[in-house]
């Protein structure tokens, strides 16, 4: 398919969905953290989701190649990817799904200003600063918010979620920049899968036991991560990636932290005060406008 130059109601959609799997994603790991040790949960995740999407690109005959000059971008970006859910999956055993959702769904901006340096066309304006600075106020916010903190450590967990976030963005830009753009959605997606495997299975051991509490309940949530969020959702974005102009794409991330801080509220109970609500609107309010271009209703 053609490249698109704004975001039509197909791809809308897409997004849609794709920003509420990223929003139950955060309350999934949480849930699945009681059964198994998070850095053992990421890597399992990697593993398991290999097989669906190698077993796909077979079956719909794409391309898979590690000799068109993508291998050494996509080893970087498996990288990235390892470090990426390290930090985040550690950071849901410190802070609550809420705070997660609204820092690690900042990636948006950190898109915007690496694609303001990197990719023709797609430069800051005085408007799109403006909402720069909005969220930077939101993040701050919601920092400074202290007042039922998940753990004793919550900050240390909110700082993860922030690394994680540029970790992400580094992703879609290398994804765009670089000659991994000559592969399909599939072979980048296998490119991380199997890199961030070799990273985060060893690093496991660090972390303390590998089982906790194992349930058939947690042992399911556990597969609809691995089926649906990583084998279709990340095939899908990478294929929309792939499609449509990224700071376009990056605007509809205001609707993963809304979905992150309501599915925290209704499935694990958490509180959500008027700082957090403040900051999601900050934060909201600054993704629409930093991934605004000139002209563009």
């Amino acid at each position: 398919m053609e490249r698109k130059e704004r975001i039509d109601a197909f791809g809308a959609t897409l997004l849609l969905v794709f920003s509420l799997l990223l929003g139950l994603n955060q309350v999934l790991i949480k849930l699945v953290n009681a059964g198994l040790q998070p850095v053992f949960q990421a890597g399992s995740r990697s593993v398991c989701a290999f097989f669906p999407v190698l077993i796909f690109a077979w079956l719909a005959r794409k391309r898979l190649s590690v000799s068109d000059g993508s291998l050494v971008p996509g080893i970087i970006t498996g990288t990235l990817f390892g470090f990426e859910f390290l930090m985040l999956f550690l950071a849901l055993e410190y802070t609550a799904v809420s705070r997660a959702s609204i820092l690690f769904y900042t990636m948006p901006f950190w898109v915007a200003v690496g694609a303001h340096f990197l990719i023709p066309g797609e430069r800051l304006t005085l408007v799109r600063l403006s909402g720069l600075l909005l969220a930077v106020g939101g993040v701050a916010w919601a920092l400074a918010d202290d007042t039922a903190p998940a753990t004793e450590h919550a900050l240390f967990g909110d700082v993860l979620c922030l690394v994680a976030a540029t970790f992400w963005a580094a992703i879609a830009l290398i994804a765009r920049t670089t000659s991994l753009n000559r592969s399909g959605p599939e072979m980048q997606l296998l490119y991380q899968l199997s890199v961030s495997t070799v990273i985060l299975i060893p690093a496991s051991f660090l972390f303390g036991d590998l089982v906790r509490d194992l349930t058939p309940a947690i042992v399911a949530i556990f597969a609809f991560q691995v089926l649906v969020v990583v084998s279709v959702g990340f095939v899908t974005w990478f294929w929309v990636l792939s499609i449509y102009p990224a700071s376009d794409m990056a605007s509809f991330g205001f609707l993963a932290p809304l979905f992150g801080v309501l599915f925290g509220w209704l499935i694990l109970d958490e509180s959500v005060s008027v700082s957090i609500i403040g900051a999601l609107v900050l934060v909201s309010a600054g993704i629409v406008l930093v991934n605004r271009k000139p002209g563009k209703a």
